[in-house]
């Protein structure tokens, strides 16, 4: 089911920072659309600020769908997204209205844009406790660079510190004797389920202008209580393996919480994480040949739009 004149459903994607959710609000209110945020930490309850949530009046004014869906600590997989985020895709249009995709982690775009269906693989737990167990104790880099051998592919597009990923790349390897990029390829078989089109602020040559923007933000987010939510994070009782603790933002305060640095630096770290991050998602999308580039501050970018996903 697609409304009456719409070719594709828009998603918003691009680098923290870069103005997407800002432009995805303004595209809700022209089109009376609701937001479905493509953001693998959003999803986490009580984790407002270090993951730039829309404020309760942007909430309050436009439907977001997406976030607020889990507890720190709990697992949620790619596929799980997936399931979730049609629904909501499918909720939004039964009642006539846009649905609005927005975000920056690029293995949930991706997945969406080429309708990637994620197999569950059959690895035993008792493998993927124990390569768990060796990162806290030893380090990731022994299942990297076994990751990098074995699969090369994969490994290129995994960074060593999203100890999540690297873990389940590397078992499928072991597990299966098959690469994950090969269990990766043999999921695109069924193609996508709705036809998307990518829009993104182009940022590839002003780097300096979004890297101020990071900065700026990390300050704000200070300003709004940034270190309060951190420490109820640590608060709980989840293991520090969990995904949420791995979100930028979050886990630069760990050695500061543990009296090993600065204020101040733990804030200098989580600005030159979020850079490095943003050129990793330009990198991501950089390869999805036919997004959309608009550029930052651009007064036509509602225009641009329309004519690529309205009739």
């Amino acid at each position: 089911m697609m409304l009456d004149g719409l070719k594709a459903i828009p998603i918003i994607c691009g680098p923290t920072a870069s103005g997407k959710s800002s432009l995805a609000l303004d595209l809700c209110r022209k089109y009376k659309g609701e937001l479905i945020s493509c953001d693998s930490m959003q999803i986490y309850r009580h984790l407002d600020i270090g993951t730039a949530k829309a404020t309760r009046e942007e909430q309050k004014e436009i439907p977001h769908h997406m976030i607020d869906i889990i507890e720190p600590g709990t697992d949620y997989s790619v596929n799980d997204y997936l399931t979730a985020c049609f629904d909501a895709i499918e909720n939004v249009l039964s009642r006539g209205k846009l649905p609005v995709l927005c975000g920056g982690t690029g293995q949930y775009i991706s997945s969406l844009k080429f309708g990637i269906k994620y197999t569950d693989e059959p690895i035993p737990d008792d493998l993927v406790n124990k390569l768990y167990k060796e990162a806290e104790t030893d380090g990731i880099d022994r299942i990297y660079s076994e990751l990098q051998r074995m699969d090369p592919e994969a490994a290129s597009g995994i960074h060593p510190n999203n100890i999540r990923r690297v873990i389940r790349a590397y078992s499928v390897c072991v597990a299966t004797g098959k690469t994950f990029s090969e269990w990766n390829k043999e999921s695109r078989t069924e193609g996508p389920r709705y036809p998307f089109i990518l829009f993104e602020y182009d940022y590839e040559a002003c780097r300096d202008v979004l890297y101020d923007r990071i900065n700026k933000r990390v300050d704000q987010m200070m300003d709004e209580g940034l270190l309060r939510e951190v420490e109820y994070l640590y608060s709980l009782d989840i293991p520090r393996s969990s995904t949420c603790f791995q979100a930028i933002g979050y886990k630069e305060f760990a050695p500061y919480l543990d009296g090993q640095i600065s204020l101040e630096k733990a804030i200098y770290d989580v600005k030159l994480n979020s850079r490095h991050y943003a050129k990793r998602q330009l990198t991501w999308f950089r390869y999805i040949n036919d997004i959309v580039k608009i550029k930052p501050g651009s007064e036509d970018a509602l225009s641009i739009i329309h004519s690529y996903a309205f009739e």
